[in-house]
């Protein structure tokens, strides 16, 4: 008997070894970056690649009690609650520049893991490939100034020191 139990648990063991693992999910599904200029930002640098952050609507609830006429004078005071939502903030669509797919060679990604590994958001091997790991690294140092987002984008480069600033940037003048 215990040694059909055992079998038969071994057998869960193997099959459940041979299922496919779940898919990693973000937030959202990134949208690819734009190197046609077909989807860039009204006014943009058409030469540019660009990427976007959609932030979504925060909405709350607001509960009140409202008084409703009593029905005598003496009447004890009745309520009713009254939900209504309220827009917190609106929407918004985020654009901001993205190094092109051409610059992202194994060389310039392997760069990107390792300064991120510096800064204590990548710990792997510098592979200079841009997988899951790569995107959350890059999604946790790009939160820390506002942009929740794992599409790198040109001012994170340039803090990581993986892009150069231009004249004006570097004295200040832009």
């Amino acid at each position: 008997m215990i040694q059909s139990q055992t079998a038969l648990a071994a057998a869960c063991l193997v099959l459940a070894a041979c299922a496919p693992s779940a898919p990693a999910v973000g937030r959202f599904d990134e949208p690819a970056v734009d190197a046609t200029g077909a989807d860039i930002p009204a006014g943009a640098d058409p030469d540019a690649c660009y990427g976007r952050d959609v932030r979504p609507a925060v909405i709350e609830t607001v509960t009140e009690r409202m008084p409703v006429a009593a029905v005598r004078p003496q009447a004890a005071t009745a309520y009713r609650v009254v939900r209504r939502e309220r827009i917190v903030r609106e929407r918004q669509d985020l654009w901001f520049r993205t190094p092109c797919p051409d610059a992202m060679t194994p060389d310039f990604v392997a760069a990107l893991q390792r300064a991120l590994a510096v800064r204590g958001h990548f710990d792997g091997p510098a592979t200079g490939t841009a997988d899951a790991a790569t995107a959350r690294a890059v999604r946790a140092f790009q939160r820390e100034t506002g942009l929740d987002s794992s599409v790198l984008s040109i001012a994170a480069a340039k803090r990581l020191g993986l892009v150069a600033y231009d004249r004006a940037e570097a004295l200040g003048q832009e």
